[in-house]
Formats: structure tokens, C-alpha cells, sequence
């Protein structure tokens, strides 16, 4: 089992999970965050901490697509280990769903 990120997380990128995550095993786009199955430990510490519900174990049905997602981009986005500013406009975009379409392919800055 690992935990995935989803589409929940776009526009919101809130780093709540990295601060906790012992093994460092997130990655940050310009605008969400991944988790890299094959790094997790599966100890679901992170899947608390997010406030808007964008982490699920991978038992979860039809999520598969999102490990495969998660994968992809942590193997080109820069590693992730602390906390850094919500955007500004994170709220606004908590809990609007299928927010794919503003997906940004662009990497972040990492730590």
C-alpha cells in the first residue's frame, strides 16, 4: 500500500503533510503536491494532516490512475521536506472538485 495525492490538492498546495511525512517523500509541482508510491512507508500520517481530504491510500477504488500521476511527477519535480506558504488564494479553491483542468505540469521549487 502506499498514499497518493489528488486533484483535491490543486490550487491548494497545502504543505501540512510535508512537515510530517518521516521519509521525505514529497514532491511539489507549481501548483500540488505528489507523493512518490515507491518512497512512502505507508505510515498515514500525511492522509491526516491535509485539509482538503487530497491524500487516500491506494486500497481506495478507482484511484489507480493517481499512482501512476503521483509517479510520473515525482520522478521530475524537485523533493519537498518543509512547510512553506499556502497561496494566498488556497481557501477559495478548497473543496471545488475536479480541478484537473488547472493542472499545472510546471515544477516547483522544492527544498
Amino acid at each position: 500500500m502506499t498514499y497518493i495525492v489528488n486533484d483535491a490538492c490543486i490550487k491548494c498546495k497545502y504543505t501540512d503533510c510535508v512537515e510530517v511525512c518521516p521519509v521525505d517523500c514529497f514532491y511539489e509541482g507549481e501548483n500540488m503536491l505528489v507523493i512518490n508510491p515507491e518512497e512512502c512507508i505507508d505510515c498515514g500520517v500525511c492522509e491526516l494532516e491535509c485539509p482538503v481530504e487530497a491524500i487516500l491510500p491506494d486500497t481506495q477504488e478507482g484511484i489507480e490512475h493517481w499512482v501512476e500521476f503521483n509517479q510520473k511527477y515525482a520522478n521530475i519535480w524537485p523533493v519537498i521536506t518543509v512547510m512553506i506558504d499556502t497561496p494566498a488564494d488556497a481557501d477559495d479553491w478548497k473543496g471545488v472538485p475536479n480541478k484537473i483542468s488547472l493542472f499545472s505540469e510546471k515544477p516547483g521549487k522544492g527544498s
